[in-house]
């Protein structure tokens, strides 16, 4: 599996070669993630923390807020970890202040132990003092208390002139049950698709950077052998809404699913024209393709959607099978009052009166506060989600949003305690 790498010196995303030299400037780091976020979780290394010359934390926090990341350089301590996780970072990388006591006092599946080598041995403060440490030996110490490890060959790194496969295989050994991903030199479709063979994923920069290697084709190099199709081989698609929702069932070909995540669109092959088709190009119920992510045996995709228009299915429904309410239901119900004028509407009504609906609010809360039965707390927790909902149209969010922030929140490892606020009248 592909994940690309964005390292971040003085706000901005740039590689270097070996660690040390300067190669090329890669632009703003929050497009790089738009760019690159569609293949899943994004490695990001604030370089200036990792070599101890400043700090891109809030710039790196906003990146964690947008999409999943994986965020490594500068954490030294249990407080830095935890300081991440509770922002949202999907994992963090640890290099040099890697220990087992670390790493044991963390969540293991979201620690990644990054071990630099070079020729072998193991390299720590930014690659600059070699250990004498076997990259193996450091591997084994640490597999038990991280649930992955960034292998990186500093002397091909941003090279791009090839990769030591064996390196990577004794290393994929030595881990054991946590996931290796290797960095370093990986230029190509095939190298990604052997690595993933042996059991690691392709942590991959300059390649992207530089358009080597485009990341349709990085995405689709750990697809298994696809289904034969008349001389052209088409892996089934799962389509899915923003919740996880399947919205229907469709078929990619790796020259649809280049098109598809260079243009971040749904665009598909279709057996019956023997075409490339662009979902809502004519209907206009278009796609905007969030995320693809292949499955466990890598003989199917999934692509995540945010579906616009009467939805996803040929005869104008939602999805090709039969849909049940849900809340963005409710949601869209409100943003179509909010575009309304029907002077009867008490959605069109609370969303124009700021004052009514705060009253509102703070009403369904109270009842809901006092309901003693599971039928009153139900209705009252309806009638208090629905003004809710009122409220976070007004104010400009979305459901999705609110997903994405409860996420973060639920991924944190440090719990405040349960405290009332004072009342902002109380004296």
């Amino acid at each position: 599996m592909i994940v690309p790498s964005i390292d971040v010196i003085n706000g901005r995303a740039v590689q270097l070669r070996r660690g040390r030299e300067f190669v090329l400037d890669g632009g703003d780091p929050l497009a790089r993630l738009e760019q690159f976020a569609v293949a899943g979780e994004v490695a990001v290394v604030d370089l200036d923390a990792a070599l101890g010359r400043g700090s891109n934390a809030d710039l790196i926090r906003e990146m964690v807020r947008r999409a999943p990341c994986r965020v490594g350089g500068g954490i030294r301590d249990l407080d830095a970890a935890r300081a991440w996780l509770d922002s949202g970072a999907a994992k963090i990388m640890i290099g040099t202040a890697a220990s087992p006591k670390l790493c044991a006092a963390l969540p293991r599946e979201r620690v990644i132990a990054a071990v630099d080598t070079d020729r072998g041995q193991v390299v720590v403060d930014g690659w600059r003092r070699d250990t004498g440490v076997p990259v193996v030996e450091r591997i084994r110490a640490l597999a038990p208390v991280v649930g992955g490890f960034l292998f990186t060959q500093v002397e091909r790194e941003g090279a791009m002139d090839g990769f030591d496969f064996q390196a990577v295989a004794e290393a994929v050994r030595a881990a054991g049950e946590s996931r290796l991903t290797a960095a370093g030199g990986i230029t190509t479709t095939v190298e990604i698709a052997e690595l993933d063979r042996i059991g690691a994923d392709a942590q991959v920069g300059m390649a992207l950077y530089t358009g080597r290697l485009t990341l349709g084709a990085a995405v689709a190099a750990s697809l298994a052998k696809p289904i034969d199709n008349s001389g052209r081989g088409v892996w089934p698609t799962v389509v899915c809404d923003e919740w996880g929702r399947a919205l229907g069932l469709v078929w990619s070909t790796a020259e649809s699913l280049a098109r598809a995540v260079e243009e971040r669109r749904g665009v598909y092959w279709s057996r019956s024209r023997q075409a490339l088709w662009v979902k809502g190009e004519t209907s206009g119920n278009t796609q905007l393709l969030l995320r693809v992510d292949l499955d466990c045996d890598r003989d199917a995709l999934r692509f995540s959607v945010r579906q616009h228009g009467a939805g996803f299915c040929h005869l104008d429904r939602p999805a090709c099978w039969p849909a049940e309410f849900a809340l963005d239901d409710l949601e869209r119900t409100i943003v179509t009052r909010a575009a309304s004028s029907d002077p009867d509407s008490r959605t069109s009504k609370l969303l124009g009166d700021p004052a009514l609906l705060a009253a509102k609010l703070r009403e369904e809360a109270a009842e809901l506060a006092k309901a003693e039965t599971p039928g009153e707390a139900v209705h009252e927790t309806a009638d208090l989600l629905y003004m809710s909902l009122v409220a976070l149209v007004r104010g400009g969010g979305s459901l999705a949003e609110v997903r994405a922030e409860l996420a973060r929140r639920h991924a944190g490892v440090t719990r405040r305690p349960m405290t009332a606020k004072a009342p902002a009248d109380a004296p």
